[in-house]
């Protein structure tokens, strides 16, 4: 298991690594992204699935998955 999950916000998919309490992120929680940003989450759908991907939030999930650590 990575130690950051996607989330459809701002109208792009982010990955975050804030903890999660149980289930999934609310819809209208502000969350901090990979990237940085604090962004919106959006309810999540097929379609919100199928956003962009944020270009710095893949980089640093890549790099998160590839060193097995958290930053």
């Amino acid at each position: 298991m990575h130690p950051f999950r996607w989330v459809p916000a701002d109208g792009g998919r982010h990955a975050t690594a804030d903890v999660r309490l149980a289930g999934a992120y609310a819809t209208g929680e502000t969350i901090v992204a990979l990237c940085a940003r604090k962004v919106t989450v959006a309810k999540s759908t097929e379609v919100a699935w199928l956003w962009p991907t944020c270009a710095e939030c893949n980089s640093e999930a890549h790099a998160l998955a590839e060193s097995g650590a958290e930053r």
